[in-house]
């Protein structure tokens, strides 16, 4: 696309309440739409089959973001130019980064997960990735979405096959679970709403190993060594509390991951990031 020959359309007054409704949890929800902000997280929308309904561009960040313009045009999407004000009024952080979609929420129920085996419509295949499900993160009423959606970037990056947020967790499509998530989102399926008890059983129907992370008990990470190469559900718990005492004994190994300096504890992504690249490494060394 010649940036002298750029024709946007502005959006209307309707176009631009819809959008804004989406900052609310409630108006998500009613409508199955969601926001997604910034360049990284709308290519990769972008690049999922269907997901982005409209996309919204700052007349001033035109030019930085004629790729995607031209992606979004090839894929049928709407593309509006905006104000600074209008995109503001689009976003819930101080500084908007220039860009931001509209797209379709993208489900997934734990039955189609586990019993079809089937992935989120919007993931290519990848070279790594096996057809059965073999690696799993479990977060129990995990309440802060950026940790929610640095939990899900870390899966995506470890080849997880899937994230699953119980029942009473944040949003998944909370502005700034998307955002923490950097595109992730669209790469693995993420099952929400499920009481914690039923994605266990689930899980360990379909032939997986339950592990839970405990700061204080269980076995130290470093000395699992063949356990790891099995498909493996990781239980973390929720930031403040962790696993109480029901939820721990719900699985086959709670398991410590070792904190060698002066630290009381670990982020929760952090502790995630740690079991799923441990488990990633493990698995990929047999196969």
């Amino acid at each position: 696309m010649s940036p002298e020959r750029i024709e946007l359309d502005e959006p209307s007054q309707a176009v631009l309440r819809e959008a804004r409704k989406l900052l609310r949890s409630k108006e998500r929800k009613d409508a199955g739409e969601f926001l997604v902000e910034g360049r990284q997280a709308v290519r990769e929308a972008l690049k999922a089959p269907g997901v982005v309904k409209w996309l919204f561009v700052r007349w001033a960040s035109v030019h930085d973001n004629l790729d995607l313009i031209d992606l979004a045009r090839s894929s049928g999407v709407q593309v509006y130019a905006v104000s600074e004000q209008n995109l503001a009024t689009m976003s819930d952080t101080v500084t908007p980064q220039g860009i931001t979609a509209v797209a379709r929420n993208i489900d997934i129920t734990l039955s189609e997960l586990l019993g079809t085996k089937r992935k989120n419509p919007a993931v290519e295949k990848k070279k790594h990735r096996r057809k059965d499900v073999a690696l799993i993160v479990i977060c129990a009423q995990i309440r802060d979405p950026g940790n929610a959606g640095t939990v899900i970037r870390c899966a995506d990056a470890f080849g997880a096959d899937a994230v699953i947020l119980s029942t009473d967790s944040v949003e998944v499509y909370n502005p700034k679970t998307v955002r923490a998530s950097v595109g992730s989102i669209f790469h693995l399926p993420v099952v929400t709403g499920v009481p914690l008890e039923q994605a266990i059983e689930a899980c360990r129907a379909a032939g997986m190993q339950v592990f839970a992370t405990d700061g204080d008990a269980g076995v130290d990470l470093t000395d699992l060594d063949a356990e790891l190469s099995r498909p493996t559900a990781w239980v973390m718990g929720n930031e403040a509390w962790g696993l109480p005492s029901e939820h721990l004994a719900l699985a086959d190994q709670t398991v410590a991951v070792p904190i060698y300096g002066h630290a009381e504890s670990l982020n929760l992504a952090t502790a995630a990031a740690i079991c799923l690249y441990a488990s990633a490494s493990a698995q990929r060394a047999t196969n």
